[in-house]
């Protein structure tokens, strides 16, 4: 796994649209790499559409959400697609950037063990580095955890100076 604080190891896929993407190419500002295990499946398509939800948010903040897995660019554009995905989809069908990043792990389903995409998330920072690593991750409301680790509710002083509980 990429430690935190770590460079991000830099990369080159192919996204939804064919065209060559590199991490190094958002260079300058905050990037959501979330790894997921496979197109219009049910936790991804969740996963997904609570990130094409909060896009503009990520937006007007500065970022930009990657999602990257297994399957294949014709996979990714039809899934992007069908659920209205603004972000890039990118594809990794030989694993390697998902085993650069130690998401490409051994997975166990009824008792059958495969090889395949532990769900995680890496907040990259703008100057490239691992700014939070998200392991093993459940879909349902991750994107809103990872709005919330990259713009923390700032903390409100009350009348003494001490810190209070954040603002609601």
């Amino acid at each position: 796994m990429i430690e935190q604080g770590r460079p991000a190891p830099d990369f080159e896929l192919k996204s939804d649209a064919g065209e060559t993407v590199r991490l190094s190419d958002f260079r300058g500002r905050p990037v959501v790499l979330y790894f997921y295990p496979k197109d219009d499946t049910p936790g991804c398509t969740t996963e997904a559409c609570e990130f094409r939800d909060a896009y503009d948010v990520f937006r007007e903040r500065g970022a930009e959400v990657l999602g990257v897995s297994p399957d294949d660019v014709a996979s990714h554009e039809k899934f992007k697609t069908k659920y209205g995905l603004p972000f890039t989809l990118l594809a990794d069908p030989d694993h390697e950037v998902a085993e650069k990043y130690g998401v490409w792990t051994e997975r166990n389903s009824y008792g059958k063990k495969y090889m395949g995409i532990n769900r995680s998330t890496f907040i990259i920072d703008p100057e490239g580095n691992v700014a939070q690593a998200m392991m093993g991750i459940k879909p349902a409301g991750h994107a809103s955890a990872v709005l919330g680790s990259l713009y923390p509710t700032p903390a409100v002083q009350d009348e003494s100076g001490d810190k209070a509980a954040p603002a609601a």
